[in-house]
């Protein structure tokens, strides 16, 4: 079977001006999308659209590590991109784009059964920082108790947490992969909430989400 996840993630959000929104989903869903699922190391990719949360469009890519971006193959695309990606010109027309390259950091490995899973229905993803003194403890907590309780909330597929290895940040992610947009809005979820001690940022004050985070985001396209 196919490998489908590895350890990296590349993560690419934007907002795009009205007049561009139908260029640019028809470039990214005709061209773009299979340019990069053609690099080795690219493993899967999908696009959502947001249900809540900002930037509108995320474009999600699962990477057999972080460092695929890093090679000449990748890097290649970078340097002589295609006349259709000269013309719709992201990075300088969009509103606001995030482009972060992430290194899984929990679980350490990837099992089996994730590596064989396609991409999720939902994604809920926040994008956190976290104050250097709190650091230690946070991670040990988020790993352990916060996201797991979240995961066994009915409509939770599994949960991932990143670290970035380029891009804008901030430092840290956590992807949730969800059955339904109304996952994270049922009893179930803040009952997992309560057991885990309340808001993450009531727990550790140095928390910050990155503007726009959390967000969920629905699949749209996908090849």
């Amino acid at each position: 079977m196919a490998t489908k996840k590895g350890k990296g993630i590349y993560l690419v959000w934007a907002d795009v001006p009205a007049d561009m929104e139908d260029d640019f989903n028809m470039w990214y869903n005709e061209e773009h999308l299979a340019e990069l699922l053609a690099i080795r190391g690219v493993l899967s990719a999908a696009r959502y659209v947001s249900v809540s949360g900002t930037p509108k469009y995320l474009s999600a890519y699962e990477l057999a590590s972080a460092e695929v971006r890093d090679t000449p193959e990748y890097k290649k695309h970078l340097i002589e991109p295609t006349e259709w990606s000269k013309k719709i010109n992201l990075g300088s027309r969009a509103t606001r784009i995030i482009q972060n390259n992430y290194t899984q950091i929990f679980p350490q490995e990837v099992d089996s059964e994730v590596a064989a899973s396609g991409m999720a229905p939902f994604l809920q993803i926040g994008r956190l920082s976290i104050t250097k003194d709190q650091e230690k403890e946070f991670n040990e907590f988020y790993n352990t108790v916060y996201a797991p309780n979240y995961a066994q909330v009915p409509g939770c597929i599994r949960f991932r947490r990143y670290t970035l290895h380029e891009g804008p940040g901030p430092k840290y992610a956590t992807v949730y992969e969800l059955e339904n947009e109304r996952v994270s809005q049922i009893p179930e979820w803040f009952e997992a909430r309560a057991k885990s001690g309340g808001y993450l940022g009531d727990i550790f004050p140095g928390m910050g989400h990155d503007d726009g985070s959390p967000g969920v985001y629905k699949k749209i396209f996908e090849l």
